[in-house]
């Protein structure tokens, strides 16, 4: 994926290893993503509402890359969808990812050791929200990595404890990146509204939001 040589605006350390930096991804890249995320939507493994175990349905929908997500497990195939193998994770976006874990962090030596292997590509209309969870089916404490294209949310981080407060709501727009790890790679997290209207249709997404979470698995094969 090409760069677009732009800086971004100052990162900000929102809690220790939480690290939101505005504006880390150019126009061309987020039109590249958005690409690549219409591909990956129409399969193999098409964009789907997940459905959970107790019988509801998230708002967002989801195609996944790498490693297939349900809850609360990750295999090669989607058994809950079609049972087809998921699409590869390419090595543009491991590269991609080592260079948010640098920029993030400050930290060349950190970004070069990452090794995502899976992406959850999560896209939200402007009535999908997303509750308080903890991202903690990986074998891994890698740091998770997202990135937003499109219109602008409420993103709630909170703690490794509980799913109430303290909590921090920050506000993600299009081609901002926010990496967590370290004392905070289990703090509980989500989405309590999207902003319709707020995005730039020159990226290729015409409403809504696009979210891609890294991630790494720490699973063999």
């Amino acid at each position: 994926m090409s760069g677009d040589g732009l800086l971004p605006r100052e990162r900000t350390e929102v809690a220790p290893g939480a690290v939101h930096v505005p504006d880390w991804l150019g126009p061309m890249e987020q039109r590249e993503l958005v690409a690549s995320c219409r591909a990956w939507a129409r399969g193999p493994v098409p964009m789907r509402h997940t459905r959970l175990p107790r019988g509801g349905v998230m708002s967002v929908q989801t195609v996944c890359v790498g490693w297939h997500w349900r809850p609360y497990a990750y295999s090669r195939t989607a058994p809950d969808v079609n049972g087809e193998r998921v699409a590869a994770f390419p090595p543009w976006l491991a590269e991609l990812g080592r260079r948010a874990v640098a920029d993030a962090y400050d930290d060349p030596a950190a970004g070069a050791a990452y090794e995502p292997d899976t992406a959850l590509v999560n896209f939200y209309d402007s009535s999908a929200a997303m509750g308080m969870h903890q991202d903690k089916d990986e074998r891994s404490d890698a740091p998770v990595v997202s990135l937003s294209i499109g219109d602008t949310c409420v993103f709630r981080f909170g703690n490794p404890e509980t799913r109430t407060k303290p909590y921090t709501d920050v506000r993600l727009a299009s081609g901002d990146l926010f990496v967590f790890g370290g004392p905070s790679r289990y703090a509980f997290h989500g989405v309590p509204k999207v902003l319709p209207g707020t995005g730039d249709p020159a990226t290729g997404l015409a409403a809504g939001r696009l979210n891609l979470t890294l991630r790494t698995t720490g699973l063999p094969g």
